[in-house]
């Protein structure tokens, strides 16, 4: 298979070697193919990503920003709870959300059976201002889509393949666009106007050479959070580890169980095993004698440095602990690294860990850091430079499309892939590349391996199958 007149001009102005040449079609077929299965999800990503940051912004998950009137004192968190608890009969407390300004609501999460309800409640006179399906906004909806594209885990698969395939589809762009011959740098990082796809080649390069970087990192943290390469290898050698808090009984549940649909969790802490009430053990808390009820953890929570925004977490199960937490994922506050954990014995009021961003392992701290940035949880700088990235990446979605258009044969119903040079040298370093991509990232190594397959099994022995897709 030899390239086409328009596919040998790619390279007109590298004055490229043979070898150049052939490496050059096959690291341009690599991106083709990647980017065809990339693509779709990126541009889902892309959107969803700019929906979730500003109604984060503007409105909130679960409509902590709605305003009150601020008048001399908040009530007691107890008789909050109980306007919330009225909204639903017979229903249980199991998360308070203390406001973050004093003119904004508090948040109540109450529970009948398995149907959760929350509830906004204005913290100076205890009036139930709006009370709603928790998880059933259009935040939710979007962050449903965005981590799984409402299919479960086979969404979660999906992405996954999606994101380990962009680490390929960037290397291959990265060496395809690279200067090389008379081509410099300014052709390669200031876009250039000419007609037709040359405009569309210069832009698509021009973006993609500039947000590369940021794109590996959104892709990194993103893939943090998924099934394989987040939840199997990166967070289980990553979590924090449960023996630093000595002579505390522990549970059989792991951080992980206060994940309610989304993450809720800080990254580092998912997968460690819960302290577990019933016991002497911890450190002093609640003063002697003291009884433990709502009021006296949010005194507790306040007293140990929880100001503003904080969420308190009710003991869930017999050995369950009361927990106080802040971290920017939840939008709790802007600075990452003052992410904290403290779980509380429901029985005794005593202290039996404080987890802080300090205590991290050195990739919780990178993703703790990572994930805000990731979320653009870092105030309104974030949200702005995060909608300007979506956008790029919407860019280049798009004009992959329309290069693709372009190139190919009108009329001709067929895929027009690049061709894979003949004779191609260093197969050898090709496979042992592979092999690098695949142990790295594990669903990418499977894709892979699946169009080596297809590739070689089908296109070579189908005539029909190979006219089409080449």
């Amino acid at each position: 298979m030899t390239a086409t007149t328009e596919q040998v001009a790619e390279l007109d102005d590298t004055q490229a070697s043979s070898l150049d040449k052939k490496l050059y079609f096959a690291a341009w077929r690599w991106h083709f193919y990647a980017g065809l299965f990339v693509l779709p999800f990126f541009a889902i990503l892309a959107i969803t990503g700019m929906a979730m940051l500003w109604i984060a912004w503007i409105d909130g998950r679960d409509g902590e920003r709605t305003v009150v009137t601020p008048l001399e004192a908040p009530l007691a968190v107890s008789a909050q709870a109980e306007a919330a608890l009225a909204t639903v009969p017979d229903s249980t407390l199991v998360q308070y959300v203390a406001p973050r300004a004093p003119d904004l609501a508090a948040i109540f999460r109450v529970d009948q059976g398995d149907v959760a309800t929350m509830a906004v409640v204005d913290p100076y006179t205890a009036q139930v201002l709006e009370s709603f399906p928790r998880r059933s906004g259009w935040y939710d909806f979007a962050d449903n889509v965005h981590g799984s594209l409402l299919l479960g885990t086979t969404g979660d698969r999906l992405l996954e393949i999606a994101a380990s395939l962009g680490m390929v589809l960037i290397a291959t762009g990265l060496y395809m666009w690279w200067p090389r011959g008379e081509r410099g740098w300014r052709a390669a990082l200031i876009p250039s106007f000419g007609p037709g796809r040359a405009a569309w080649r210069s832009f698509h390069g021009v973006f993609g050479l500039w947000i590369s970087f940021f794109l590996v990192f959104f892709l990194i943290s993103g893939l943090a959070w998924a099934g394989i390469w987040g939840g199997k290898i990166m967070q289980a050698w990553s979590q924090f580890p449960a023996e630093k808090w000595d002579n505390v009984p522990l549970s059989d549940t792991t951080h992980a169980s206060m994940n309610h649909g989304p993450k809720e969790v800080p990254w580092a802490l998912e997968q460690t095993p819960m302290p577990a009430s019933g016991s002497e053990a911890g450190t002093p808390g609640l003063a002697p004698g003291t009884a433990v009820t709502v009021d006296s953890m949010d005194a507790l929570a306040r007293e140990i440095g929880f100001d503003a925004r904080y969420q308190m977490n009710m003991p869930q199960g017999e050995s369950g602990v009361w927990t106080f937490s802040r971290d920017s994922m939840s939008t709790d506050s802007l600075d990452p690294t003052s992410d904290r954990t403290v779980h509380v014995d429901r029985f005794t009021g005593k202290i039996l860990a404080d987890v802080r961003y300090a205590d991290y392992s050195l990739f919780g701290k990178a993703m703790a850091v990572g994930i805000a940035l990731h979320m653009g949880t870092l105030g309104l700088w974030s949200v702005l430079a995060n909608t300007v990235f979506c956008l790029a990446v919407l860019f280049l979605c798009v004009s992959a499309v329309v290069m693709w258009l372009k190139r190919r044969p009108q009329g001709a119903g067929r895929l027009a892939a690049p061709p894979m040079p003949r004779d191609m040298p260093l197969w050898q370093g090709a496979v042992l590349v592979g092999l690098a991509v695949s142990l790295a990232f594990p669903m990418a190594g499977i894709a892979i391996l699946t169009v080596l397959v297809l590739d070689y099994v089908l296109l070579s022995r189908v005539p029909a199958l190979r006219r089409a897709l080449t």
